[in-house]
């Protein structure tokens, strides 16, 4: 299945998508304009182009698991690129991701002036890597138990 992941920002929206085999997640680009329908719009729109079967948003949750309100902003976005795109959306959980993204970029050797055009896309990645390492898990859960009995 196609998946594509957003990191949706106020600023800079990251986008990344996955092969049919759910393998390799790769940056599928940035949306660098303001406005929340407008990142929407746009965000489906390449969901449309790159035939996403279901779309993941980044949801930026407190350390302690509680939903303060930039989660309630990406959860409200989510819906809205549901909405738009016709495309089942759900949020994952993306605590750190930023963090993580920009000290990869740091230890490839990139200058931090450069990082924001780069982070952005590559949290998406992130998100959607982490997203797909938990549905094989699950999948391979499933194949050992397929029927859901206890030992």
């Amino acid at each position: 299945m196609v998946i594509m992941s957003i990191d949706y920002g106020d600023a800079r929206t990251g986008l990344a998508v996955c092969d049919r085999t759910e393998l390799i997640a790769s940056p599928a680009g940035l949306i660098d304009r303001p406005g929340f329908k407008k990142v929407a719009a746009a965000a489906a729109a390449k969901a449309e182009e790159v035939g996403a079967e279901l779309i993941v948003v980044g949801d930026p949750v407190n350390m302690d698991g509680t939903a303060g309100p930039r989660s309630e902003k990406c959860r409200d976005f989510a819906r809205e690129v549901e909405a738009v795109s016709g495309i089942k959306t759900v949020t994952w959980d993306e605590r750190l991701t930023t963090v993580d993204a920009h000290e990869i970029l740091s230890f490839s050797g990139l200058k931090q002036k450069k990082h924001k055009k780069h982070v952005d896309e590559l949290s998406a990645v992130l998100i959607l890597e982490a997203f797909l390492e938990r549905r094989k898990a699950e999948k391979e859960k499933e194949i050992q138990n397929p029927e859901g009995e206890t030992e």
